[in-house]
């Protein structure tokens, strides 16, 4: 599939993968600043964002969606950044393409099979019918009776655009992505990635337990682990400084 994507700066190129339920917009603000050093690629993974919708959705069919792109732009040497989801892509092309890498920053994901838990934003947005709701903020009213993080439901709501004068839509599929869950909570394969990694997560969050480092050592001989104060799963939006001082001396070493 060919994937939407979006580009800031020059030089040497950093590919940023969105997490689930989002989309490249989440991490303009990143961008930005990581412009200042790298040629900063941001992707809508397939079912989010611009890029197309399909029914089939798997770790291996994404990994080999970036490998089309990273073809198509003929890119080397890549700095791979992935968040959740988008940490799992990274991870899998990882695994079948590392020639194409120089360095990888998995965001607050690990490799193991994970519990489904998006039950309830998964209800908040079956609840919102674009045919009788015409605003974002009635759209936000909805989500609120499931929702109670404010930042989870703008989160949400940034994949609502108008399709039409008045008529909204959303840029996720969110049937696939429903039924595609347990593929996008499920392990990873078992490969030994011999890459310089670097694992950011949040100490707010439990996706990355102190439990699993000792397996993401063993499958990541050369890595390292940093776990960010007062912040959780979108580590990246919740410690912004942090997160952006920890990746650039992670890449500019």
């Amino acid at each position: 599939m060919e994937l939407q994507y979006r580009e800031l700066g020059s030089g040497q190129p950093m590919i940023i993968l969105h997490g689930l339920f989002g989309n490249s917009d989440n991490w303009q603000t990143h961008a930005k600043k990581l412009a200042d050093y790298y040629r900063v690629i941001l992707v809508d993974q397939r079912n989010h964002g611009h890029s197309a919708w399909s029914d089939d959705f798997s770790y291996d069919l994404m990994a080999q969606d970036l490998f089309e792109l990273i073809e198509k732009l003929q890119l080397k040497k890549i700095l791979l950044i992935g968040h959740s989801m988008g940490g799992k892509t990274a991870i899998r092309f990882a695994q079948l393409h590392p020639e194409f890498i120089e360095k990888l920053i998995i965001v607050d994901i690990g490799v193991k099979q994970y519990p489904m838990h998006h039950a309830e934003i998964l209800k908040g947005l079956h609840a919102i019918n674009l045919d009788t709701v015409h605003t974002r903020g009635e759209a936000e009213a909805i989500l609120t009776q499931y929702i109670e993080s404010n930042g989870v439901r703008q989160f949400l709501l940034k994949n609502l655009y108008w399709k039409d004068k008045g008529v909204l839509a959303w840029r996720m599929n969110i049937p696939v992505l429903e039924k595609k869950m347990p593929e996008i909570l499920s392990s990873l394969a078992d490969t030994e990635v011999m890459l310089p990694t670097l694992f950011i997560r949040g100490a707010l969050s439990n996706y990355i337990l102190d439990e699993d480092i000792e397996e993401l050592e063993d499958q990541f001989p050369d890595s390292n682990f940093i776990t960010i104060e007062n912040a959780g799963h979108w580590v990246h939006a919740e410690a912004p400084t942090a997160f952006i001082e920890h990746i650039l001396e992670f890449c500019l070493r």
